[in-house]
């Protein structure tokens, strides 16, 4: 009865690696039996169905399969979507990278930037700021740098796009969230009685993100620090400054 049970058990096993040997998510190898078109319009459907994992596997295997073919290039810029939605940030941002450079003059390259700014702003969050408010500004923001800047550089190349209007937006948003980073940190050194490093940070600040909201502290903290420094003169021309730009501020 032993031997009858492992002979069924390691059956069972050939079985399995044979079907595993069977199927393969090898790009070049799937859908050898379809056309360019058919793989394409398939891939097509998949991403309207919302069947992301289907849409990327078949717009993959056409990138591989037809590099050149017709509907290929239309399948890149679709792939930045579908990876995108798969919440598969870094392989959307890879995608549009990609598009841009080999397709710089493609009609719908401002979509590429785009995305390219959606998804670097999505991948410096994990999935607890996306459900929770949590506050980026004290995170590390070199991925929402970059996001700005591929916001920007979509807005100065492309003014006409249809997706400049919103890139605008979130370069406020993002321009806001990188002053208040600049805050945080200065109030940071401020708190541990490094008034140098609090002027610099508060000057950069200043200097770098006019009309943000965090401008304001960002003077006060600044005359505050030249204050602890004991050094009157730059002390009484922010003093001015902020008198000037912002009369409703009472300082001590």
């Amino acid at each position: 009865m032993r031997k009858m049970l492992t002979k069924l058990l390691v059956a069972a096993c050939m079985a399995g690696l044979l079907a595993a040997c069977s199927t393969t998510n090898d790009p070049s190898e799937l859908y050898r039996n379809e056309t360019q078109k058919e793989i394409f319009q398939k891939g097509s459907g998949a991403l309207q169905d919302k069947s992301y994992t289907e849409a990327i596997k078949r717009f993959e295997a056409l990138d591989v399969q037809y590099p050149f073919g017709s509907e290929t290039e239309t399948a890149q810029l679709y792939l930045i979507y579908a990876y995108y939605m798969k919440e598969d940030y870094a392989l959307s941002v890879a995608a549009a990278d990609r598009f841009i450079q080999v397709h710089p003059a493609n009609q719908h390259v401002d979509y590429a930037y785009y995305m390219r700014g959606l998804a670097r702003y999505y991948q410096s969050m994990g999935v607890l700021e996306r459900v929770f408010a949590v506050d980026l500004a004290t995170r590390d923001l070199t991925q929402i740098q970059k996001s700005y800047d591929d916001f920007s550089q979509l807005v100065s190349r492309f003014p006409t796009s249809y997706y400049a209007p919103a890139a605008h937006q979130y370069m406020v948003y993002l321009r806001n969230m990188m002053a208040n980073h600049e805050l945080e940190v200065a109030q940071y050194y401020y708190s541990r009685h490094a008034y140098v490093a609090a002027a610099d940070r508060a000057a950069e600040l200043v200097a770098h993100y006019q009309g943000a909201p965090a401008t304001k502290k960002g003077l006060v903290l600044l005359a505050e620090s030249y204050h602890q420094l004991a050094m009157p003169k730059l002390e009484q021309d922010t003093l001015r400054v902020i008198s000037y730009n912002y009369p409703d501020v009472k300082m001590n």
